[in-house]
């Protein structure tokens, strides 16, 4: 047993999270974008965060490179230190869930088990894994950096999709097929989502006028 625990003690908040969310006018929750590299997961975060902080929802997206500048910056890509990655950013959703923010995190997350284990973290209904489904034909058509092009030619060790394995999710709560629909298309499904959960109530039009 780690002797660490005997020292730490939980301390309970006196502001809880249903105040926050009360105050805040939506529920918290945790979008978790996930997808092969270039399947638009940052971009559609962006977007969707962008129409609904326009209409008053406190938001905040978790980008894997931006993270991995901080948070993580001690991490590389080996699958060991992918799943810490995604433990550390698991850790993290679920304190801003508790602070009543919807936390929309867009990583790569090539794992079902690390995926699975971000979900454990939160209460039922508050995990959203929506997959960003994608070719690996457009995704390599879209790679501005020649990252693809480069892990094909061996220079970039464990790429996902290409020496690195990618489990699709089995049940996510939504797929987005980001290689056939438009980026307005994708945002609307997945607010249509929100809304259908109950964590936004939002006017469809006056989130439109938003955008």
């Amino acid at each position: 047993m780690d002797r660490r625990q005997n020292n730490l003690v939980w301390h309970n908040a006196s502001v809880l999270r249903t105040d926050r969310e009360r105050m805040n006018g939506h529920r918290s929750a945790v979008l978790w974008f996930t997808g092969l590299s270039g399947a638009g997961k940052s971009t559609l975060a962006h977007a969707v965060e962008a129409g609904l902080h326009k209409i008053g929802c406190r938001t905040f997206v978790f980008d894997g490179d931006n993270v991995r500048h901080g948070l993580c910056a001690n991490l590389g890509f080996s699958l060991d230190d992918r799943s810490e990655n995604i433990r550390r950013i698991g850790e993290m959703s679920k304190l801003f869930v508790e602070a009543g923010v919807i936390a929309l995190n867009a990583f790569i997350s090539p794992l079902r088990k690390d995926r699975a284990r971000v979900r454990a973290l939160v209460n039922e209904g508050d995990f959203l894994e929506i997959y960003c489904r994608c070719s690996l034909e457009v995704c390599e058509r879209r790679d501005v950096k020649g990252m693809y092009r480069r892990a094909r030619a061996g220079e970039i060790k464990e790429f996902t999709g290409i020496s690195s394995p990618y489990e699709e999710p089995e049940q996510p709560e939504l797929v987005v097929d980001t290689d056939v629909l438009t980026l307005e298309e994708c945002v609307d499904l997945v607010v249509d989502q929100l809304v259908g959960l109950r964590i936004v109530s939002i006017d469809k039009y006056r989130y439109a006028d938003a955008r």
